[in-house]
């Protein structure tokens, strides 16, 4: 079932017989043919679930193999940050510290009834995902959720100045599948991981769908700067969701008259780049390596 370009969940279970090998030793010898054949690392993480299975994959990356079972999960997830559950964003977060509560193991200790006359629908999700409950079955008929792309750096960064062309880079990647696939996107989508595991997602809808790699960029990078505030990151990454055709996607703007100009220049680079290669024409977000923390205006220069 794909989660986004470059993740997606596969069912295992019952399937010992069929590989002549356990679900892990089958992950395992899968990622080394992807590498030796390929040329690619791939993460994976193997639990009983979906969300566990999601939080494995994002341990040690890149190149990573991590596994949860069942008994152990309880104690896995009780010295858990609550963010780490799907759905706990900065808004609810936030509720959660006021209320005293900042870790799994203190929503573990807590009745279903009361999370749920706390927090409404979301109290069910805290109890149920907090003791590792996830009945979610994988649907292989589904479509990708979003277009994403993330790098984990070898160094963990935090200046602006260093995370910006790193962005810019992604943003366009982001940008070249969307183009490539007919899609578009209307909620971009920031990710960061800090140097301690702990994830960060921040989201904004955009008045209508993009493809564009100026306006993933700019959004992105509006919502980077919200977040460089010292912490060191050694994950980031950018994407869309809210995906449809592409047919109604960046229509012109009335108020910010320079983005049919970006939006031009942008069409004659893809030109350059599908008959000369990706390093044909580079941003001066991406050419070079130092960059200043406010640079040009994409596409402009």
């Amino acid at each position: 079932e794909p989660l986004s370009i470059d993740e997606a969940f596969l069912d295992l279970a019952g399937t010992e017989r069929l590989h002549g090998m356990p679900p892990a030793l089958v992950l395992a010898r899968f990622a080394q043919t992807v590498e030796k054949e390929l040329g690619i690392t791939v993460s994976a993480g193997l639990s009983y679930c979906k969300f566990l299975a999601k939080i494995a994959s994002d341990f040690r990356k890149p190149r990573g193999f991590s596994v949860i079972g069942e008994a152990e999960a309880p104690s896995f997830l009780a010295g858990q940050p609550v963010t780490l559950i799907w759905g706990v964003g900065k808004a609810l977060a936030a509720t959660l510290e006021r209320d005293g509560i900042r870790t799994i193991a203190q929503l573990q200790r807590m009745e279903r009834g009361e999370l749920m006359r706390r927090y409404g629908v979301m109290g069910d999700r805290l109890y149920r995902l907090s003791r590792g409950e996830d009945d979610r079955r994988v649907d292989p008929g589904g479509d990708a959720k979003s277009v994403s792309a993330e790098t984990t750096f070898d160094n963990d960064i935090g200046s602006l100045a260093e995370l910006v062309p790193v962005l810019r880079g992604l943003s366009e990647k982001v940008s070249a599948r969307l183009k490539k696939s007919g899609t578009a996107g209307r909620t971009v989508v920031l990710k960061l991981k800090t140097q301690d595991f702990k994830l960060r997602t921040r989201n904004r809808q955009l008045g209508d769908p993009t493809r564009l790699a100026d306006r993933i960029f700019q959004t992105g990078l509006d919502l980077l700067r919200r977040e460089t505030d010292g912490t060191k990151f050694r994950l980031l990454g950018i994407g869309v969701s809210d995906l449809s055709d592409d047919g109604k996607a960046d229509p012109p703007d009335l108020v910010d008259v320079q983005s049919r100009k970006r939006a031009m220049a942008e069409t004659a680079i893809d030109e350059l780049r599908d008959k000369f290669g990706r390093k044909a024409v580079e941003t001066g977000y991406t050419f070079g390596k130092g960059r200043a923390a406010n640079p040009p205006e994409p596409l402009e220069d």
